[in-house]
């Protein structure tokens, strides 16, 4: 599996918010030696507000212009032109209970506080809109994502169920497969 990132140097990592992606962007960017760009600290100002797209786009296509990072995060909107330069993707894919138990713990461990990848002032909080948004992603953000990846067979595309391939994948990276 961790084959498929010899010689990789622009991977992006996709999946439902709770599945991994950014505790994974940052583990495998730690062994890959590989800068790591969080989607959600482009995006997210201080007090949960958000920045335009074109200020957005314009933040994006400086890292996506850089030889080498791991992107994590999904914005469908951007995806086409992340995928333009991509190497590989990694699409985490675990059960929803997988994905809504890693939200929920999240939201536990950093209650009042805001997490590394998450733009400044941006304090954990619970939604229940953003649960819902959690627990139907495979079959809306999820399939949509499908569609896109799809125009794209040429970006290989590594598939991880559950969190134990993706600490496999993490081993064989350490290990020096990459």
């Amino acid at each position: 599996m961790a084959g498929m990132l010899e010689g990789r140097r622009r991977i992006l990592i996709i999946g439902s918010s709770g599945a991994g992606k950014s505790t994974l962007a940052r583990a495998l960017g730690q062994a890959a030696g590989l800068p790591v760009v969080h989607l959600d600290k482009l995006w997210w100002l201080p007090g949960w507000q958000n920045r335009s797209k074109e200020e957005f786009d314009a933040l994006l296509g400086e890292e996506l212009e850089k030889d080498a990072w791991i992107i994590d995060g999904n914005y469908d909107r951007t995806l086409e032109a992340r995928l333009r330069r991509a190497d590989c993707v990694i699409r985490l894919a675990p059960p929803r209970l997988t994905c809504v138990a890693g939200v929920l713990g999240r939201i536990w461990r950093n209650r009042g506080r805001t997490r590394p990848d998450m733009g400044e002032g941006c304090p954990e909080r619970v939604d229940w809109a953003f649960l819902r948004w959690v627990w139907h992603f495979p079959e809306e953000e999820g399939a949509r994502a499908q569609r896109i990846l799809a125009r794209w067979p040429q970006v290989p595309v590594i598939t991880l169920r559950s969190r134990r391939a993706a600490n496999k994948l993490l081993r064989e990276v350490r290990n020096g497969h990459i």
